[in-house]
């Protein structure tokens, strides 16, 4: 009897069933259908009404301002605002993907709103000329729209997420169409909007951003009144002049359904039901067309309107929700009357063990090979149902057929309950989302919850993000910043609490995020406490210092070792405050303070050394000095007696100066005394030969360069001003004169006096120049004989080095210089004979 009941309620459409249960009956007062524009979101979205105002209406006892209203599914109302704006007739409204509610005005303007009815900013406009010929008729889709004027012009939003009005092409009619419709930019080849229009002959022009194109031709046989486009964009249903239903491809290249309707007046909606049937409402009667077969009448005495689903059409009235759907396949073969399929069977087998009758094992011994497919099938009937008894007594069934199917997927039924539990939340008459399961997975349970903590049900949302195992720190995070905004008389002592003892339920939240928006709510103070529970500085540290506290920024940062996080918050005070504040603040704090002056020192050098001055470091100060002196010195105009020279002078000077300040600096002071004195000398010896070639060279260079170019004066000068000691005044003169090749100077210079460092540096510097005879001037004045022996070896006189080798008696001398004149025979055998005869003598 149960399934006759069931089954009772169904209509059949050839050889499908479908039903039409009642969702709510509406909660709504005073609210009548013909009187208002209304517009329903799918997926069990909210519907707004609000007065028609392009009709003459009887007002009863209500204002005659026009109020904008937004109801759930079940007739609850969520919200309303007073209708004020200019602009001329409401065209038309729509919800989009985001359940963001669009609303056309004459004049072009289109009007924003959210679901708790606040105007979202900005309004945004289809343009100049839409401005000037007024708006007369639109058609929206997912998150589009598009617009025909009076002039006969098409506009388009493609997606509100960038509205952009694009003006499509002309389509070159003096009158407006009799219907419209639109493919949705993902179903057309060309990735662009498609609109069609339905004309006054037999064809339809089919309108695009770049051209028209006419089809029809040998499919139509006159105008069409009305058309509707099918979910997928493949088929396109139409009411022609004639009073027939005609289904085409969406192209209108072949006719796929022809029926005659019961009228040949135009329907005032026409819908898709599903892919199944199509659905076309009169005044007074809803008639259901499918491929063939009867068609099915419902018969209304009050308006309703058709809001196409995915698997069916929800049926509004002023008292009702209806949904219409075709019956899935696994609960007609539950419930259809006289079904003997495996799973009305295990059905009716739950029915006997209930009244504990034996017909229940029977039932189940028929259906043992297809046991599983029975309880599949009642799990997926279940899912399907709205009525919360027969999904419990479907799922019971499952179970008890389950317990006799050893290879059954176990899981299973517990997926679907937890499924079922989250539906018949949303299906609550006050939450009002009235979702079948296949819109719901559709939609996906995330963009579910996104849904109710928009609708700031953020309990339901916060048990169905945590029964299907979702992340719930969405759901926690908005519902904290809801409760920021309208918890404006609570302390923020007290409301910091409250929102703790939430937040703290999800690990790892962002309390940053939370902070943000309580300082845009002008809660500085509790933004300042929230940020404090933030774990992560990266996020820590940049809202502390939008909400101004800079101090307690730096000390996050520091503590957190990351330098580019202290490099953020020293920029943003370096910015803001004065300097000294801004070293007052960075100098108490080591790693702050270093980190600036490692940066100071690459980049912002004045900066640094004002730095410096206010810390009482002067030492520090005359190192940048300097090392400025030596950018000068880079410069490539530094040269030649350039005039730079005298700014890095007083640089040099400068340093020394404050170098002197200190006693702990009395060498650097020393040093860049003498380095100012250097320069200058240099540079006046760069004018005085007008060659660059002195400045910033050592005195060692500068005395060699001043002996090569022949000014011994100079080189003189140089040696008596910084106190060059003889030694190495010897060297320098030595190996100068040797390099300009002057031997008869350099024989004068080694007869002036006894040379301090001896001759051996005249017989290297001749053997270098490869002045062999030179070198033997200075040989025979070489004191040390092993100095001779070496010194005549490396000139190639093997007699000479052997005999000056014998007078040291070395005999380790001896075999090295053997050696050195190996390819010699004659010599090696001179040296053999002294190493003999040395050692004769036991040397």
């Amino acid at each position: 009897m149960a399934n006759v009941s069931v089954a009772a309620e169904w209509q059949l459409l050839y050889n499908r069933y479908y039903r039409k249960p009642e969702l709510y009956p509406m909660r709504w007062k005073h609210i009548d259908l013909s009187r208002n524009k209304v517009a329903c979101a799918p997926f069990g979205g909210p519907v707004a009404v609000i007065r028609d105002d392009s009709k003459i209406v009887q007002l009863y006892a209500e204002s005659a301002l026009r109020k904008l209203r937004i109801f759930n599914s079940a007739g609850v109302q969520l919200s309303e605002t007073v209708w004020k704006h200019p602009g001329g007739r409401l065209i038309g409204m729509a919800w989009t993907d985001d359940q963001t509610l669009v609303c056309i005005v004459q004049d072009g303007t289109i009007y924003r709103y959210n679901i708790h009815a606040e105007l979202i900013e900005p309004n945004i406009s289809m343009g100049k000329e839409c401005f000037e010929q007024n708006v007369v008729e639109c058609v929206f889709w997912g998150n589009g729209l598009v617009c025909i004027t009076e002039a006969n012009q098409l506009f388009c939003i493609a997606d509100f997420e960038n509205p952009n009005p694009i003006k499509l092409a002309d389509p070159g009619i003096e009158e407006l169409p009799l219907c419209m419709a639109v493919i949705e930019p993902q179903y057309t080849m060309s990735g662009n909007v498609e609109v069609l229009l339905g004309v006054g002959d037999a064809s339809v022009l089919v309108v695009e951003e770049d051209g028209v194109q006419q089809i029809g031709f040998g499919v139509l046989r006159g105008p069409l009144q009305k058309m509707v486009v099918s979910r997928d964009g493949k088929w396109l249903a139409s009411f022609t002049h004639d009073g027939r239903l005609l289904v085409t491809t969406s192209d209108l290249n072949s006719v796929i359904i022809e029926r005659e309707c019961e009228s040949a007046l135009p329907p005032e909606q026409i819908a898709w039901c599903g892919m199944d049937a199509v659905l076309l409402y009169w005044d007074d009667v809803l008639l259901m067309m499918g491929p063939d077969g009867d068609p099915v009448s419902y018969l209304y005495d009050e308006p309703i309107i058709l809001i196409p689903e995915c698997d069916g059409v929800r049926i509004l009235s002023n008292a009702s929700m209806e949904f219409l759907q075709r019956v899935p396949d696994s609960t007609v073969s539950i419930f259809k009357i006289g079904s003997t399929s495996p799973a009305a069977l295990l059905y009716d087998a739950l029915d006997h063990f209930d009244r504990r009758s034996a017909k229940a094992d029977e039932n189940l011994r028929l259906i043992r090979s297809a046991l599983p497919e029975a309880v599949e099938a009642c799990v997926d009937a279940a899912g399907h149902e709205f009525d919360i008894s027969r999904q419990r007594t479907l799922l019971r069934a499952a179970s008890y057929g389950q317990a006799f199917c050893s290879n059954f997927q176990r899981d299973r039924i517990q997926e679907i309950c937890k499924i079922l539990r989250a539906l018949n939340a949303v299906r609550s008459p006050d939450i009002g989302i009235p979702l079948s399961i296949q819109q719901y997975k559709l939609l996906t349970p995330s963009v579910l919850i996104g849904r109710l903590i928009n609708a700031h049900q953020h309990l339901l949302a916060l048990r169905i993000s945590e029964y299907v195992g979702m992340n719930q720190e969405v759901v926690i995070m908005h519902w904290a910043c809801s409760k920021i905004t309208a918890s404006l008389a609570i302390p923020d002592a007290t409301l910091l609490e409250i929102l703790l003892d939430k937040l703290k339920l999800c690990k790892g939240i962002s309390y940053a995020a939370v902070a943000a928006h309580a300082d845009k709510n002008n809660r500085r103070k509790l933004a300042a406490m929230l940020i404090e529970h933030e774990p992560r500085s990266s996020k820590q540290v940049p809202l502390l210092l939008s909400i101004g506290e800079e101090d307690t920024a730096l000390t996050k940062a520091t503590e957190s070792g990351d330098t580019d996080l202290v490099y953020l918050v020293l920029f943003h005070i370096w910015q803001k405050r004065q300097p000294l504040e801004f070293f007052g603040t960075i100098q108490a704090r080591t790693v702050a303070r270093d980190l600036f002056i490692t940066y100071a020192r690459c980049y912002k050098h004045e900066f640094l050394k004002d730095f410096f001055l206010s810390t009482g470091q002067l030492q520090e100060v005359a190192f940048l000095l300097w090392k400025e002196s030596w950018e000068l010195g880079k410069n490539p105009m530094a040269s030649k007696g350039s005039p730079l020279h005298g700014p890095r002078i007083k640089l040099i000077e400068k340093a020394q100066n404050l170098f002197s300040e200190t006693k702990e600096h009395t060498f650097e002071s020393k040093a860049a005394e003498e380095h100012a004195k250097l320069l200058r000398m240099q540079h006046e010896l760069e004018v005085s030969t007008k060659q660059a070639i002195f400045v910033d060279s050592s005195i060692s260079d500068t005395i060699r360069t001043c002996i090569v170019l022949g000014n011994h004066r100079a080189a003189m000068r140089v040696k008596t001003e910084f106190k060059v000691s003889e030694k190495r005044w010897y060297w320098l003169k030595v190996f100068a004169l040797a390099t300009i090749r002057d031997w008869d100077a350099l024989e004068k210079f080694s007869k002036e006096k006894r040379p301090p460092i001896g001759f051996r540096p005249f017989v290297e510097a001749c053997i270098e120049a490869d002045e062999k005879g030179e070198a033997l001037k200075y040989i025979p004045k070489l004191v040390d004989p092993r100095e001779r022996a070496e010194s005549y070896a490396r000139i190639g006189m093997a007699k000479e080095a052997a005999d000056a080798a014998s007078q040291a008696k070395d005999g380790e001398l001896l075999g090295r210089l053997k050696l050195t004149f190996a390819q010699n025979a004659a010599a090696s055998s001179i040296f053999d004979t002294l190493r003999d005869r040395l050692s004769f003598q036991g040397v």
